[in-house]
């Protein structure tokens, strides 16, 4: 298989006992990722955010670009495997996590497939079906990938960005 770029968000709000902050946790995240199969290319600057949803924690948040022959299913299984080492747990949907690591887009994959990319409901999918109205994931994003192009909405990083810091009732032109 040849390899792949995929755009991938890294979040934290929760401090971790031997890498500290939620920051010094995504600095951690970023050289652990080598030593998974899968090489860092691009990063973001990591910003501090306000939390989504119920959360009462800041979080860090960053992005970045890695290259890597795994499939999207094994990238996927990879990024479970290491947000465990790093003491993610299972369970409440909002609650603070030591690290959490989303696949936003690769390429022009979209999976499950493009009749059924926003019906998905468990497992991957890809492009990340929120990825539009997240700003805390379209900041730094397009920080590295500007001109990524949503392969379903046929819009770059720029232009999604653009849209997600457009005031509120201010029409598509």
């Amino acid at each position: 298989m040849k390899s792949a770029m995929v755009l991938v968000a890294l979040g934290s709000n929760k401090p971790h006992g031997r890498y500290g902050p939620p920051s010094r946790v995504l600095v951690a995240t970023m050289a652990a990722l080598d030593s998974h199969g899968i090489k860092l290319v691009a990063r973001s600057r990591i910003r501090t955010t306000d939390p989504v949803g119920p959360s009462s924690r800041s979080y860090a948040n960053a992005a970045v670009v890695v290259k890597t022959k795994l499939s999207l299913p094994d990238l996927l299984r990879r990024f479970k495997a290491l947000e465990a080492q790093f003491g993610k747990r299972r369970g409440q949907r909002w609650g603070a996590r030591t690290l959490d690591l989303d696949i936003i887009g690769a390429g022009d994959a979209v999976v499950p497939s493009r009749l059924r990319w926003r019906a998905a409901v468990h497992g991957l999918i890809v492009p990340h079906p929120r990825l539009a109205g997240r700003r805390f994931v379209l900041d730094p994003c397009v920080e590295i990938a500007p001109d990524w192009r949503h392969p379903v909405l046929n819009l770059t990083v720029r232009q999604l960005h653009a849209r997600a810091h457009r005031p509120k009732g201010i029409a598509d032109g």
